[in-house]
């Protein structure tokens, strides 16, 4: 997609076909509020709560506007286009798959392809440190975070079961939880044989119509587009709140530095849009470009004052990144188990994360039952068996008859990790970012750890002929927040130690990476900024 869709005072209706609503606009020249570098699960989010504050916001999205009923199909070669796809440098004794599985491109972001798997980070998480002797503590804490959990779950209306078996008591979800499939079953058969807890996984997609969202009708392509909009995306339910309330979207706008005043403040962001560079003046600029385009941004906004980039007086800007890894076991049953039936993960065990004792590492792990499509599925059996011809057509015909189990296993974080600049340029003539990753030792049990139980749980289930793979999912920290300027690039209301008025709101803010999908936590954690950031204003402390 190549032409802009906001714009002339409007922007697309992401509920009818061809529709459009009107969108407040504002001029380059005029100082808004808030510049938001990002239109993802994190600045989606705050530019609703900022713009619902009163706040005058412009949001700046690298990639198009969706309409999710007319953009999003049941084709997944096709639906590639939802993945940032831009060149990037990956290296490292365990280089990172970058695309699909850990960015998006577009309003909305990768929730626009996530699983919607919404769980919340365990308490002790955030005081990872002092209480479980790894990572760093978090600057803030569970009981902190926990209204702005309450808020989001709201917002995204999740389908969960009434008692979760793990964490702390919380209010119920929203909506009800999704009948099981039957890949699901699988998990909780193996479960309930090895005496392990399990349950259904809340679901940011609707058990019941809700306002303009019809409910789920399982048809499994949830990682390519929601194309009935049942899935509740930021595209969906952060956007059309935040234009109501007068924010600005501008869509196929890459920034490509922020601009620094003589006073020391950030002064607004660079941008190409329609082939010119542009620049927007702001009072206030909010990064949230994710765990690589965020740092990339403040790296390349390098100037006199900052020449190792902007928020980088500590040095840490880029570092410490982490992942999930995504160890897989894959096995074969007698029955016919057809898991591309209803959304790819169901049913979901997080013993591992809230159990300590007999580990021979460091943080956690949970896992979900799996639900591939028969594309993505040949190509893992291309990728990790090396299966190719007739080879490959016999596997492919035992597709109905699968079942396999993922973890969300932690990794460690460690200033070897990170994000920097290469010599390389993109198609906007900005440096391309170079990811280089090296599991750790710990990591590297943890993920023998998950593969043998997953394995032992497949096989109480009745799993047969079983075999494994690997795999990495989201990418985390590398701008961390933290109660100290020597240690970390953020305090705890995501504002930059450096320059008072640049902030940041994304994944890259997490000093650990939890053993749980992220999209939830960094939701919630952008309600909190946007509450702080009106309390602060009231305070005149902006």
């Amino acid at each position: 997609m190549t032409a802009s869709r906001t714009g002339g005072g409007r922007a697309p209706d992401v509920f009818e076909r061809g529709g459009w609503v009107t969108m407040r606009e504002y001029g380059d020249d005029e100082v808004v509020d808030f510049a938001i570098v990002g239109a993802g699960a994190g600045g989606a989010t705050l530019a609703c709560k900022l713009a619902e504050a009163g706040f005058s916001v412009v949001v700046l999205e690298a990639g198009p506007f969706w309409r999710p009923l007319e953009d999003f199909a049941s084709d997944e070669e096709a639906q590639q286009q939802l993945y940032w796809l831009e060149e990037r440098l990956s290296g490292g004794a365990d280089a990172l798959a970058l695309g699909g599985n850990n960015s998006g491109w577009g309003v909305g972001g990768s929730t626009v392809h996530f699983s919607m798997i919404s769980l919340r980070f365990r308490p002790e998480w955030f005081r990872s440190r002092s209480q479980l002797g790894y990572g760093f503590d978090w600057p803030i804490t569970y009981d902190e975070l926990a209204p702005y959990y309450d808020e989001a779950e709201r917002a995204l209306a999740v389908s969960g079961p009434i008692d979760y078996p793990w964490g702390p008591p919380r209010r119920r979800y929203p909506y009800r939880e999704h009948e099981m499939n039957a890949a699901g079953l699988v998990l909780a058969r193996g479960a309930e044989k090895m005496g392990i807890r399990w349950s259904s996984v809340p679901l940011a997609t609707v058990s019941a119509p809700r306002g303009k969202s019809p409910p789920c009708v399982y048809r499994g392509f949830c990682n390519f587009g929601c194309a009935t909009n049942a899935k509740q995306s930021a595209l969906i339910v952060w956007i059309p709140r935040a234009l109501a309330a007068g924010a600005e979207v501008r869509d196929l706008a890459m920034a490509g530095r922020i601009e620094l005043g003589e006073d020391g403040r950030a002064a607004g962001v660079h941008y190409r849009r329609n082939d010119a560079w542009r620049f927007q003046r702001a009072r206030n600029v909010v990064v949230s470009g994710y765990a690589i385009e965020t740092p990339r941004l403040l790296l390349n906004s390098a100037c006199g004052r900052f020449p190792q980039g902007l928020a980088n007086g500590s040095g840490l800007v880029g570092t410490h990144l982490t992942t999930h890894a995504g160890p897989g076991v894959w096995a074969r049953f007698d029955e016919a188990i057809r898991w591309y039936k209803g959304p790819p993960n169901m049913a979901v065990c997080e013993h591992w994360n809230y159990t300590d004792a007999g580990k021979d590492f460091h943080g956690g792990y949970a896992f979900m039952s799996q639900g591939p499509l028969p594309r993505a599925w040949a190509q893992l059996l291309v990728t990790e068996r090396h299966l190719w011809g007739m080879a490959l057509r016999r596997e492919m015909a035992d597709y109905n008859h699968m079942a396999g189990l993922v973890a969300v296993a932690e990794t460690e974080p460690r200033a070897c990790n990170r994000v920097a600049l290469a010599d390389v340029r993109d198609r906007h003539g900005l440096p391309v970012a170079h990811v280089t990753f090296e599991y750790s030792a710990n990591d590297r049990r943890m993920q023998d750890h998950a593969r043998r139980f997953m394995g032992e749980m497949l096989a109480a289930a009745g799993g047969k002929d079983a075999w494994t793979s690997d795999d990495t999912s989201h990418i985390l920290g590398t701008c961390r927040m933290g109660s100290d300027r020597e240690t970390s690039v953020v305090d705890a209301d995501g504002r930059s130690w450096d320059v008072p008025n640049l902030w940041i709101c994304d994944g890259s803010l997490f000093p650990t990476a939890g053993g749980v999908n992220p999209s939830l936590t960094i939701q919630a954690l952008a309600c909190r900024m946007g509450a702080r950031i009106r309390a602060l204003a009231a305070r005149g402390e902006l």
